[in-house]
């Protein structure tokens, strides 16, 4: 037996290693996570997820939901703290082309069990102005 070793250099998301319990990912930028291409929310309704910036730098959106209504906030990443994303909570990552995340979560986490939201043209505003 040896150890395993894995990585990633494309755009966007891809699991790099999955077991019946979790599952690692490597997340680098993609047109949609760029600040002029933001759009939508996400959510995990059964599980929470965990972020690690690795390189370059990253902001996490997120929103709480009251009564239909988004409250958008933000936290600026910093290298190799842990962020915890609870389940249920909107989010979505904001990077640049140098960024690199770690990402980790239960490995049934997948569309059977999440939602995504779209963002309204006045939402989109709101966050481009918060991250400029």
């Amino acid at each position: 037996m040896e150890i395993q070793q894995y990585s990633y250099t494309g755009n966007g998301l891809t699991r790099v290693f999955e077991n019946q319990k979790w599952m690692v990912g490597i997340k680098n930028w993609k047109p949609e996570n760029d600040l002029a291409g933001i759009d939508c929310l996400e959510r995990h309704n059964e599980t929470d997820e965990l972020f690690i910036l690795l390189a370059g730098s990253c902001t996490l959106l997120f929103a709480n939901e009251v009564d239909g209504h988004l409250t958008i906030d933000k936290v600026d990443m910093e290298p190799l703290k842990v962020y915890n994303i609870p389940a249920t909570l909107w989010h979505n990552t904001v990077t640049r082309k140098d960024t690199k995340l770690a990402l980790i979560e239960d490995s049934a986490t997948g569309a059977a069990n999440s939602d995504v939201r779209m963002l309204s043209g006045a939402q989109i505003e709101q966050i481009q102005a918060m991250l400029a």
